[in-house]
């Protein structure tokens, strides 16, 4: 069977092929200008492979196109069935399907595993379409097709790609998710799905993200902290369910992708996203803590004895300033009325002041110095904990509930984390002492922390006697104590307390609505953004 002639393929089938290929040709819309041969060269020149088969797929026509997809020239092809092209990787079903919607005068379009002169073979891109005779019956059928193969294994290969870094990403044992520029979750895994339910927050990567850009502050936004990157940045979480406090630590990476939609083909728009990932450490922070809460309880008790010293030394300096102003004071007015009778006596009284200022200083030299601590950023939360842990004992032993109510993310301060211990561990020894005193049947001790504005809050309750109003002002006096005579103590202990809040810039009062014991306030200012 040879080639269909141009004159048969003009007066019998040309129209519709033109129709099927060029829709806007439809209802003979061709311009007289242009010849139909012209149309007829359009089909032979496409570069989408066509044939015109019988009823029967029986091939009628191709054009080159054909030829160079299929590897069959005009000679070899023209006559035999349609059926010479396929391959037995396509499904029988796929077949049936595209006979009964061509038999029912519908176009078919689909995909069809072919084979090529030389055996190999290619995905098409099929469409058949009938072509209907005037009685409207079929008198043949088209077919177009394109090897769609490079485009096919593409799409594969990046398919495969993706499952692949899929399933990297979930097998991780470190939560990953990425957000866009307005910070909307595109993509994550599986452990930071698991970590939506732990932390009970609907989008834990909002909750990190609110932290970090407290920690960082201005530089959050700076290009240079996009283009490196951060990581092994430690959060603290407070409190989350049985599990107690976290630590997670926070890698993060920006990336930017370019835009794909059409009209920014040929200027180029990108777009940023964050790769965030969260590695819970806590074990490994619970670990470091146990190490360091022993050299701590080790630190503060060679710390504690210094101080208890040095309270001491001051103690007996005090008693002994008392008696010596009074002598000051009698060597004064004997000067003034030049008393000579009273001579011998000025003499010794002015002896025994001499003996008393040497007696001082000796005892001055022997005030052990507090050596000063770096000056840092400090988490308060971190630190209070350290310290409730420190006395742990002390509480069980004293029968003694503490109700710790930490904000769960807390903004730095600057100071230095020693004089802060032993700032908390005054507190709290006074309100174990407190409650001991007032024999107190509910024992409990309240610590919390809050932030109000630039300020971190920590506020320090017990169930104690408490401190009657008129006494507030003179607890931080040097050696007051509201404790009964016979049992006095040095009193120094709220005097260093408020001592080290001023050292720091804060401030330290007692609550004068709280009346179930005594309630300290304690303000401290927010750490400068840009330090460190």
């Amino acid at each position: 069977m040879s080639k269909i002639s141009p004159a048969y393929l003009e007066n019998e089938i040309a129209a519709e092929v033109i129709e099927i290929i060029s829709p806007e040709f439809v209802h003979h819309k061709i311009p007289n200008s242009l010849p139909f041969c012209l149309f007829i060269k359009a089909v032979e020149q496409t570069p989408i492979a066509i044939s015109i088969t019988d009823k029967k797929a029986n091939i009628l026509y191709v054009n080159e196109a054909f030829a160079n997809v299929t590897g069959y020239s005009e000679v070899e092809i023209l006559g035999e069935n349609e059926a010479k092209l396929s391959y037995k990787s396509t499904p029988k079903e796929i077949y049936h399907e595209l006979w009964q919607t061509i038999s029912s005068k519908k176009i078919w379009h689909g995909n069809l595993v072919n084979r090529t002169k030389q055996g190999e073979r290619y995905l098409a891109e099929v469409t058949i379409s009938p072509m209907l005779d005037k009685q409207g019956e079929i008198s043949h059928f088209i077919g177009m097709h394109r090897d769609v193969t490079h485009t096919h294994q593409a799409e594969q290969q990046l398919n495969n790609q993706k499952k692949l870094i899929e399933s990297v990403i979930n097998a991780s044992p470190v939560a990953m998710v990425v957000l866009d520029s307005t910070y909307r979750i595109i993509l994550d895994n599986q452990m930071y799905q698991t970590l939506i339910s732990e932390l009970r927050h609907d989008e834990p990567a909002l909750f990190f993200i609110n932290a970090l850009q407290q920690e960082f502050g201005d530089l959050w936004a700076d290009s240079t902290l996009h283009t490196r990157g951060f990581s092994n940045h430690e959060i603290r979480v407070e409190g989350v369910g049985q599990r107690g406090t976290r630590w997670f630590s926070c890698s993060g990476n920006w990336f930017s992708e370019e835009n794909t939609e059409a009209d920014n083909f040929f200027f180029k728009q990108s777009k940023d996203y964050l790769l965030l990932s969260i590695c819970d450490v806590t074990l490994q922070r619970q670990q470091q803590e146990k190490l360091q809460l022993q050299t701590l309880q080790n630190m503060m008790a060679e710390e504690e004895h210094i101080r208890s010293i040095r309270e001491t030394l001051l103690g007996a300096m005090h008693q002994i300033r008392l008696p010596l102003n009074q002598v000051n004071a009698a060597v004064q007015i004997m000067t003034q009325r030049n008393d000579s009778q009273n001579m011998p006596l000025k003499m010794l009284l002015t002896q025994v002041q001499q003996m008393g200022e040497d007696a001082l200083n000796t005892l001055q030299r022997c005030v052990p110095e507090i050596p000063e601590s770096a000056v840092m950023p400090v988490n308060l939360n971190q630190l209070l904990h350290q310290v409730i842990r420190l006395f742990s004992n002390k509480f069980l032993a004293n029968g003694i509930i503490v109700d710790w109510l930490p904000n769960s993310t807390l903004p730095s301060i600057l100071g230095s984390d020693n004089k802060l211990r032993m700032l908390f561990k005054q507190l709290i020894d006074n309100a174990v002492d407190a409650m001991n005193r007032a024999s107190s049947k509910e024992r409990v001790i309240k610590i919390g922390t809050s932030v109000e504005n630039d300020w971190v809050c920590v506020t320090i309750a017990d169930t104690g006697l408490g401190i009657p109003a008129n006494q507030r002002s003179k607890v931080f006096e040097p050696f007051f104590t509201t404790q009964v005579a016979g049992s006095f103590q040095a009193g120094m202990g709220l005097v260093m307390a408020r001592e080290i809040v001023n050292q720091h810039d804060g401030m330290i009062e007692i609550d004068p609505d709280y009346t179930n014991g005594c309630c300290f306030n304690l303000r401290f200012p927010v750490c400068s953004k840009n330090t460190g």
